[in-house]
């Protein structure tokens, strides 16, 4: 909320009720712990009695006696320190005890008698179980903290799916994020912590929540970028703040409240974004409003409690009065009574406003442990008959895809985007609702009284007092499945934690090359949640300090946006200095370790860089563009540079405006493509040190360019927001034009799907960035797909790896890296594990595929700038049986460094095809061997013998982890 935007919130009003509508006569237990003491459901109230261990129960509706009618329930031996009631079962509550046991209830419906023993118990546990939450979106997942141990429960199984580890103290806090993919935990070491259960149990983020050790406590946002944090500062006041994951290192916004012992609990609700401070020991209620923008914790309203609070829980929003306007309440546990507090936003007229009440959460889960362990990241759904889980009829008009929201901010005007009653949109009578659509939190609830009664669910870790009806489960289990076109089915939603991610499907490899074998049943539930990328597990990891590059002193951070700041071949780093005269600086991959700390010796360009490439057939020859409208033509001893140089091989000389981009050829040796301000693009034949062809047809500046994979074709992105396809030996005219991103504050474009696709990254008209994927053949027509991602100031760079169809996606000062892996097909983009960073990089680049390390399953390797050091980042894939070579990850690569033209040859209209180059090193098994041997394939080893290929190896040394720089060699196997 800005000085741009009125809160509709800002009228709150919060409205204490009279006595008579109390929850009187009850005896509320003061034991010393820092967690709510009463939850509530749909149905259900929970609280911690006098009695250690007992657990006073009652209605949330009733009205006079019948409400003020509390029953207790004997739970532990000792104090009840935690508890939480199911997200889909309003019956279904799980305690966590001093006695260090955490146990399921099957609570009484009307009529029924209290449970005389549990339905399940997991431990005990070393410590007292402190912390404990149901997952929000699969029923039987939990995550429970005792002591220093913080663990993932499968219920149903009664064992822990993973320990989350590297606590150095008591874990106070441990929670879900909305779409139950990350864990975040605060614990009396002061530290921060954000956990990836599926991915590995040491956190992914960490950083300094509050500078006292005294009871902090944790609450997600609606998004999965933004955490709220409570605790405690030096002088012991409240404080108050909230992150944002993907800039850990500091808070995005915080505030002090005042001093008292007891912890603060924060309440929110991450529909509305409201955020209610109860303070134990304390009379008074705070009301903010959290949203991204600054100021991003803006007071609402506060509320004067009559008696002192002992503890708080909010009440879900499907038993709001939403006629009268009630955003939120709140159950205030004192010492004798429960006060309901409603927060109301006035409004004249009697209705439901859909604006107060957007679609929240629906009771069905969305899936099972198995399924989410496995890399599930469905959110819950409306339940059956949901228009929302037809299949879609055809590819066409565009699929519209958003991260964050249910529709992008720059769907087209003429379709209503505002969800109708029952959660259907309207604009799907327009356009159809992808799989991966479906899978994200579109699928949701309405509050509109009009719209009930929602789907109900009866989870089956504890069995009812009563034998179930024959449809109340099944019915709806298999109406929701059954609605699911199983050629289509679901996708994973892609994320913007921010990330990194992120975002992610995370959990063991379960294909069968990873040497882990997959049910027919677990088949059968990935034919209905749709494809997901067998690189979903990719790992990004900084190597060892070793292989770093640090002290690095004077770096340019300022280069154009059209630039990546610094690029990089196997041997050399040409880094930007802030200097006059544009000096860069020329790194040594081979020689990593402290620079000194005199002055490096630099390439003297004599004008500001603008961008700059490395060669692909020249390692040692470097481009660099000026804003003199000139590139120079630098030639680097192969020993590295050591020596000040200041006279450049070539200078080029043509465009009249300064130089956007530089652009090597793929496939002929001497031709360089560049962009300028001048609103041209020429092609240079480097031989001849002129410009050959002159492409022109642009109405703004150039933001990008980028040869097609075979050299024929080029394409470039402009801030006329077009799109633009040239075959430059064909003439100066675009073949193609089509609409690009709607925003004009920068984009980047680079031909994927072995140059069937192009993908563009920028940003709409609401400044979010977005992906759009076009069909080459057909770019008039517009994207395919689009994919919103998240709202940042920096442009997204894309580094495409052809061989494996994935693209990494980072801007400069982010933390986070995104990777999908992108289809010619629906649903286009698959989403898998984000890399994150503590601190925002400079720069990221791809490393030539040679540079991987084939034996670790390296899939990528890259170079992250820092602002005093470069490291390297490798993206590997866990596998089982590393001793074979995955030849289903490793597809035989192209030689990029040697050319198949000449410029000559090229400019007379010669076309080519690039080598290929097995990565399979000779002491390495084939792959097919492993599947043989694990029992994967069935073809014989004679039957297999009889087939011959023909490929181009590479030639590896008997000592060495990599291929011979330029060693080629033919072979052939029968």
């Amino acid at each position: 909320m800005n000085r741009f935007r009125v809160s509709k919130f800002r009228h709150t009003e919060a409205r204490p009720p009279r006595r008579e509508a109390w929850i009187s006569d009850i005896r509320a237990g003061t034991a010393p712990s820092c967690r709510n003491h009463i939850k509530s459901s749909c149905s259900l109230i929970a609280f911690n009695s006098d009695h250690p261990g007992v657990l006073g129960i009652v209605p949330l509706q009733g009205q006079g006696e019948d409400k003020r009618r509390v029953v207790h329930l004997g739970c532990h031996s000792d104090l009840v320190t935690d508890l939480d009631f199911s997200p889909f079962d309003d019956f279904l509550l799980a305690t966590g005890s001093a006695d260090r046991t955490v146990k399921f209830w099957r609570l009484p419906g009307p009529g029924q008698a209290l449970p005389s023993a549990p339905g399940v118990v997991l431990g005990p546990e070393d410590l007292p179980v402190e912390v404990l939450q149901f997952h929000p979106t699969s029923d039987g997942v939990l995550v429970s903290a005792a002591g220093t141990a913080v663990k993932v429960w499968d219920v149903a199984k009664q064992q822990p799916l993973t320990e989350l580890v590297a606590h150095g103290d008591l874990v106070q806090s441990a929670i879900w994020n909305r779409d139950g993919a990350l864990v975040g935990t605060a614990c009396k070491d002061k530290q921060l912590r954000i956990f990836d259960p599926r991915t590995k149990p040491q956190a992914s983020q960490s950083t300094q929540a509050h500078e006292n050790s005294r009871d902090s406590r944790l609450a997600w946002t609606g998004s999965r970028e933004h955490l709220v944090s409570t605790g405690f500062n030096q002088m012991r006041e409240h404080e108050v703040k909230l992150w944002d994951t993907r800039v850990f290192s500091n808070a995005l916004a915080s505030l002090t409240l005042d001093t008292s012992p007891g912890c603060l609990m924060p309440l929110l609700d991450p529909d509305s974004g409201l955020l209610v401070l109860a303070g134990k020991g304390e009379r008074q209620l705070y009301c903010y409003e959290v949203v991204p923008q600054q100021p991003a914790l803006s007071p609402v309203t506060q509320c004067v409690l009559e008696s002192v609070l002992r503890g708080a829980a909010l009440v879900p929003r499907q038993a709001l009065a939403v006629m009268s306007c009630e955003v939120l309440r709140v159950l205030q546990l004192s010492d004798t009574a429960i006060v309901p507090i409603g927060y109301h936003v006035p409004r004249k007229s009697v209705e439901f406003h859909e604006d107060l009440f957007p679609d929240t959460a629906g009771c069905v889960p969305a899936t099972d442990p198995h399924s989410w362990w496995a890399g599930d990241n469905q959110q819950v759904g409306p339940g059956p008959g949901s228009p929302l889980l037809a299949s879609p009829s055809s590819r066409k008009p565009p699929v519209w895809l958003c991260a964050n929201s249910v529709w992008p901010a720059a769907c087209p005007p003429s379709l209503p985007s505002r969800p109708s009653h029952g959660g259907l949109p309207d604009r799907a009578a327009h356009a159809p609702i992808t799989p991966l659509l479906a899978s994200m939190q579109v699928q949701k609830v309405s509050l509109n009284p009009a719209c009930r009664p929602h789907p109900s669910f009866t989870s089956r870790l504890v069995p009812s007092m009563e034998p179930l009806p024959d449809t109340a489960q099944p019915a709806v289990m298999e109406t929701l499945v059954g609605d699911v076109d199983a050629s289509e089915g679901f996708s994973s939603p892609p994320s913007s934690l921010t990330s990194p991610s992120t975002p992610s499907s995370l959990g063991p490899s379960l294909s069968s090359t990873s040497g882990i074998g997959t049910s027919p049943s677990l088949r059968s539930l990935q034919s209905l949640l749709g494809p997901s990328s067998k690189f979903r597990h990719a790992q990004g990891t900084v190597l060892h300090r070793d292989s770093h590059i640090t002290n690095l002193k004077g770096l340019n951070l300022t280069t154009p946006g059209e630039s990546d700041g610094f690029c990089a071949n196997k041997l050399h780093v040409a880094v930007p200095l802030l200097s006059n005269g544009g000096q860069v600086a020329v790194l040594e991959l081979r020689k990593p370790g402290r620079l000194p700390d005199t002055a490096l010796p630099t390439l003297q360009n004599g004008a500001a860089v603008t961008d700059l490439a490395w060669d692909p057939f020249d390692p040692h020859r470097l481009a660099v563009a000026g804003e003199d409208a000139r590139i120079r033509l630098w030639q680097v001893p192969p020993q590295g540079l050591e020596e000040v140089l200041t006279t450049p091989e070539t200078v080029l000389t043509g465009h009249t405006e300064k130089i956007c981009s530089l652009r090597f050829h793929p496939l002929a040796a001497d031709v360089l493509a560049s962009s300028s301000y001048d609103l041209t693009v020429r092609i240079w034949d480097l031989q001849a040190g002129v410009d050959r062809l002159k492409l022109q047809g642009h109405q703004d500046q150039i933001f990008s360019l980028a040869w097609s994979p075979d050299g024929q074709q080029l394409a470039t992105v402009c801030k006329d927001g077009c799109v633009r396809i040239y075959r430059p030996r064909s003439g100066p005219e675009p073949l193609q034009e089509g609409p690009g991103p709607k925003g004009g504050r920068g984009a980047r474009i680079v031909w994927v799907c072995d140059g069937r696709c192009l993908l563009v990254s920028g940003f709409d008209s609401q400044s979010e960035r977005q992906l759009l994927l076009y069909e080459a053949e057909a770019l008039a027509g517009g994207p395919l797909a689009v994919l919103g991602l998240d709202v940042a100031p920096s442009t997204l760079l894309p580094s495409y790896d052809p061989d494996t169809g994935l693209v990494l996606l980072t801007g400069k000062g982010d933390t986070r890296v995104f990777l999908y892996e992108l289809l010619p097909e629906s649903p286009f983009f698959l989403e898998c594990n984000s890399f994150t960073s503590p601190d925002p990089h400079k720069g990221f680049v791809l490393l030539p595929k040679t540079e991987c390390d084939v034996r670790e399953v390296e899939l990528m390797r890259c170079l992250r700038l820092r602002q005093s050091s470069l490291e390297p980042v490798a993206f590997r894939l866990p596998r089982v049986r590393k001793e074979f070579f995955q030849d289903d990850v490793f597809p035989d690569t192209a030689v990029s460094w040697e050319p198949v033209l000449s410029a000559e040859a090229w400019l007379q209209g010669a076309n080519g095809q690039p080598w290929l180059l097995s990565l399979q090193p000779p002491d390495m098994s084939p792959g097919a061997l492993r599947d043989w041997v694990c029992g994967g394939s069935r073809m014989g080893v004679g039957e297999r013998d009889r087939r011959p290929r023909l490929k181009f190896r590479s030639c590896w040394h008997a000592n060495s982890s990599g291929p011979c720089e330029g060693g080629v060699a033919v072979s052939i196997s029968l």
